[in-house]
């Protein structure tokens, strides 16, 4: 019985579809294992043949076969390798986009999980695995085999020894799982937390010398540090132990197959040559058990790997089919009864609420501090889900559309002004490919933006630097303005865009709020400065995550005239 698509291993079915080339690796593994006995033959023949007959003829011959044998045994080699690295490589360009969609959402649905859970490392860990030795020493394990045989073939006594020899190396290798494995998660949960805590101390630098905490970080960073170098080193010795005991192990064993081979022939069993080939054969039947004992930290780590992806990609299913392409919004929205949560959090920060809104209007939403102005706002343009209620672009809920798709209808300016590496017009064009000259230059005119941007030393070429750090402040959120009028969207939500304004940006955010009204467009703005609020039409009060008034902007504003305001609440005056 076929089984249910749902219980198929994504990441598995990645890796079969690489089913010829790994056929390929199946078969150069087992070319260079039976090449491996060229070696000991060559030795055998030397001291059995060539020596007692003393013929030149017969050892260059020889000579030449194990040359010949030898050169393959190394072409062999590297297009193993090669093989290895092109499967790991293609693997990753197959699944780095599903991967990438993953991390992206977990981002938006688990901010918390920031620095613990990383598809792409994760991704990357696995690729490095697969191009690493270790696919070499784990398909060689099953040659061990093989080699017993061959070795019992010359005699049972040195096939048994070997086989004990086998057996004790394989001990080494569980336990190398049972301790590796359990050390590998504290290294990464280790390094997680140091990982996560740097990137924190390089973001906050400037507020931590300014306030004079730095000893206060560094002492935090010291004890997270020192935690990581413990953990790796418990690793790194359990493993060199291991990988030691095996090395030596080995080397013992070959003397004990030695003396074995001695003792067959002083009991006229073998000849001498059995002796030494017979040594080299059992030490090579067994170096795969001690490259796999030495690759084993990165098997573990890839084993770890490929459970939290194949979990993630069965949690999180890849979208099927074509989706209806629904034409751009341009008549309402309307929010029916929203509850919003944040990622995360059981606790609901906005409540049943309930308002619509007409192409040509803006919304002003006002309220104290905490009252769920922005997390409404995030909840209206689909950054957050929905945990009730629906939200309505002419009808249609916004899980019906493409998110790409949705965004290009939607403008969206945060609280906190984030930009990214590159220049101005990468970021105005949100790093559209080829986007259009004129249509750049028509946003940042709506933004009342283009004079200031002409004045910057390189123009629209000027590069603005990771979250904009080559700006002030105030230059950063007049871009990020022209950057949510990027090509006329029908929605525009603006959280406070005017808190890092002068005088001359504020006239320019109110002309580009007339001007998205006038296009046909609508504008849900969060302010709490009341000047903006002469370019809205409708006011929504938000209180405690609940809307407490919404209609009509002068006559919300009177209501709220007629009684003192909240505190920490919006002060209008008529």
């Amino acid at each position: 019985m076929a089984r249910p698509a749902v219980l198929r291993s994504e990441l598995g079915s990645a890796l079969a579809s690489f089913r010829g080339g790994l056929i390929g690796v199946g078969v150069l593994s087992a070319m260079l294992n039976i090449l491996t006995l060229g070696g000991s033959l060559y030795l055998m023949m030397v001291y059995d043949r060539v020596l007692p007959s003393q013929s030149l003829a017969t050892l260059f011959a020889l000579f030449f076969m194990i040359g010949v044998a030898y050169l393959f045994q190394g072409a062999f080699d590297v297009m193993r390798s090669q093989l290895l690295a092109d499967i790991a490589a293609s693997l990753d360009r197959r699944m780095t986009a599903r991967t990438q969609a993953i991390e992206m959402r977990l981002a938006l649905e688990r901010p918390d999980a920031q620095g613990k859970v990383s598809p792409s490392r994760d991704l990357d860990q696995l690729r490095g695995f697969i191009a690493s030795p270790g696919p070499s020493a784990l398909m060689d394990l099953p040659w061990i085999l093989f080699f017993l045989l061959v070795l019992s073939l010359v005699h049972v006594w040195l096939g048994v020894v070997t086989l004990v020899g086998a057996i004790v190396l394989g001990l080494l290798t569980w336990s190398a799982d049972r301790v590796t494995r359990k050390h590998v998660a504290g290294v990464t949960d280790a390094a997680n937390a140091r990982r996560s805590l740097g990137d924190r101390n390089w973001r906050h630098a400037e507020l931590i010398a300014s306030l004079g905490m730095r000893e206060r970080v560094m002492a935090r960073w010291d004890k997270v540090h020192l935690h990581f170098l413990d953990e790796q080193a418990r690793l790194t010795g359990n493993s060199s132990l291991l990988s030691g005991i095996s090395k030596i192990f080995r080397l013992f064993l070959q003397s004990t197959v030695l003396t074995v081979g001695a003792i067959l022939v002083i009991k006229g069993e073998a000849t001498a040559g059995v002796i030494f080939a017979s040594s080299i054969l059992s030490g090579r039947a067994l170096a795969p058990v001690e490259q796999a004992i030495a690759n084993w930290k990165g098997f573990v780590t890839a084993r770890q790997s490929w459970a939290r992806l194949d979990a993630l990609y069965r949690q999180v299913p890849a979208e099927t089919g074509v989706r209806t392409i629904l034409p751009p919004p341009e008549k309402a929205l309307a929010v029916d009864r929203l509850v919003l949560s944040p990622p995360g959090v059981s606790r609901a920060v906005v409540a049943d609420v309930q308002f619509s809104a007409s192409a040509g209007q803006a919304i002003g939403i006002i309220g104290p501090s905490a009252s769920g102005k922005s997390s409404l706002l995030r909840g209206v343009i689909g950054v957050w889900k929905p945990v009730r209620g629906a939200v309505r672009l002419d009808g249609a809920t916004l899980d019906q559309w493409d998110g790409d798709a949705l965004g290009r209808h939607i403008g969206y300016l945060p609280q906190s002004v984030e930009l990214f590496a590159g220049t101005v017009a990468e970021n105005i064009a949100r790093f559209e490919p080829d986007a259009p000259s004129e249509l750049v230059l028509a946003a940042a005119e709506a933004a009342g933006v283009h004079a200031m941007i002409l004045q910057l030393s390189e123009g629209y070429e000027t590069q603005v630097g990771e979250d904009g750090l080559n700006l002030s402040a105030g230059q950063r959120q007049r871009i990020a303005l022209a950057r949510a009028l990027f090509r006329d969207p029908f929605l525009v939500a603006l959280d406070e865009p005017n808190s890092n304004l002068d005088p001359e940006g504020e006239a320019a955010l109110a002309a580009a709020v007339t001007g998205v009204k006038a296009r046909g467009g609508i504008v849900l703005l969060i302010a709490h400065r009341a000047a903006i609020l002469g370019t809205v039409d409708l006011i929504l009060v938000m209180q405690g995550g609940a809307a407490k008034a919404f209609g009509p902007r002068d006559e919300v504003l009177a209501r709220m005239n007629g009684k003192p305001p909240a505190p920490g609440g919006l002060t209008v005056v008529a």
